[in-house]
């Protein structure tokens, strides 16, 4: 059974950065994809952005360019680096890892984008 745990969530001025990080209790190097979600109040949970095993990225439009996923096997860690953070950005950010046929979830943490 593998934990996730989300980290980096904070408050942070519109333009502003912030780096989100997602540690897992044992290796990820067998992870077939990784992934950050977010979700606002009262919205439906949004795929961010995703990482497979070779290093292939995907993103949601409205963080192209913006957002970069990375993930570290040796340190077990995936993150996602946001740049240029604006009030839409504001949500509850989850990570997700897919091994086979089991998934698991981090408990998430919250990014407010605020002035």
């Amino acid at each position: 059974q593998v934990q996730l745990v989300e980290s980096g969530g904070d408050l942070v001025q519109p333009g502003g950065s912030l780096r989100l990080s997602c540690a897992a209790s044992s290796s990820i190097a067998g992870s077939d994809t990784m992934r950050w979600y977010r979700q606002a109040p009262g919205k439906q949970r949004e795929l961010v952005a995703s990482i497979t095993r070779s290093g292939r990225t995907n993103y949601v439009d409205s963080v192209e360019g913006r957002f970069t996923i990375s993930r570290d096997n040796a340190k077990n860690t995936f993150y996602l680096q946001m740049n240029s953070l604006k009030p839409e950005d504001t949500a509850g950010y989850y990570c997700y890892a897919r091994a086979g046929i089991a998934t698991y979830w981090g408990q998430g943490t919250q990014v407010t984008v605020s002035s």
